[in-house]
């Protein structure tokens, strides 16, 4: 998906770095130095790298800009959603799949890098 919403990644495979709460095991992502439950202090970590997409949509119309810069070529839809993670956060990335290939609970492996995490459909 070149040029939705950020370029491929340039740390391939780079891991998401949360947090999980101290006291309730909360975990959240992006990390935070607070839980966002019960308020109690959070230490880094770093997250599972393989989840199940929770639900997806395609976008349509080019995002506000800026911070969205459109390619060269212009705008073209892509695909979002939502990939919870076995930790049970559920994060926001571009779906290097086609819409007619999603399904919600099919299993995705995703990575951050450059601007938003990206996920793709993982080999079960």
């Amino acid at each position: 998906m070149e040029g939705a919403l950020s370029a491929v990644p340039s740390r391939a495979g780079g891991r998401l770095h949360g947090s999980r709460c101290a006291d309730c095991s909360v975990a959240t992502y992006p990390a935070d130095p607070a839980c966002p439950r019960c308020g109690g202090p959070a230490e880094p970590v770093v997250l599972s790298g393989t989840g199940t997409l929770w639900t997806w949509t395609v976008q349509r119309y080019a995002p506000k800009s800026p911070p969205y810069v459109p390619p060269a070529a212009g705008f073209a839809p892509f695909t979002v959603g939502y990939v919870e993670l076995a930790e049970g956060v559920r994060v926001l990335a571009v779906l290097d799949i086609r819409p007619e290939d999603a399904e919600i609970g099919m299993p995705m492996a995703i990575a951050a890098g450059d601007g938003v995490p990206r996920a793709t459909g993982a080999v079960v």
